[in-house]
C-alpha cells in the first residue's frame, strides 16, 4: 500500500476529520473568550479596582535608554490569559459534562427486549393450539 493510500485512508477516518473541526472551532472559540474577558469582563474588574487597565500592568526591569527598549514584566497580560484559560476551561467543562449526561440517560434507557427466536415462536403457536382444542 502507498504513502499517499494510507495517508487517505488516515486522513478520511470520522474521528481525524472530528478533530479537525474541533480545532478549528476551539481556536475561533479561544479568540470569541479572549475578546469577552479583554473587551468585556477586564474593563469592569479594572474600574471596580481603582481604574486599573490590566493591559498595562507590568514591572520595569530595565529602563529604556540609549541601548534599547524597556524591558517589562507584563504581569497584567498574564492575568487576562489565566482568566482566559478559566473561562475556556469551565466552558469545555460544562459541554463535556453535558455530553456525559445525555451518554448516561441513553444507557440508562431500558432497551427494547429481543425479538423472540423462531424455536420460541413456534413453541408459543404449538401451546395457544393446544389451549384451543
Amino acid at each position: 500500500m502507498s504513502m499517499m493510500s494510507e495517508f487517505k485512508d488516515f486522513a478520511m477516518k470520522g474521528n481525524v476529520v472530528d478533530m479537525a473541526v474541533g480545532i478549528v472551532i476551539g481556536g475561533a472559540f479561544g479568540k470569541i473568550v479572549s475578546s469577552f474577558v479583554a473587551d468585556v469582563l477586564m474593563p469592569p474588574i479594572g474600574l471596580l479596582l481603582g481604574n486599573v487597565d490590566f493591559s498595562d500592568l507590568a514591572v520595569t526591569l530595565r529602563a529604556a535608554g540609549e541601548t534599547g527598549a524597556a524591558v517589562l514584566l507584563s504581569y497584567g497580560a498574564f492575568i487576562q490569559t489565566v482568566v482566559d484559560f478559566v473561562i475556556i476551561a469551565f466552558a469545555i467543562f460544562m459541554v463535556v459534562k453535558a455530553m456525559n449526561s445525555m451518554k448516561k440517560k441513553e444507557e440508562a434507557a431500558p432497551a427494547a427486549p429481543p425479538a423472540p427466536s423462531k424455536e420460541e415462536v413456534l413453541l408459543t403457536e404449538i401451546r395457544d393450539a393446544l389451549r384451543s382444542k
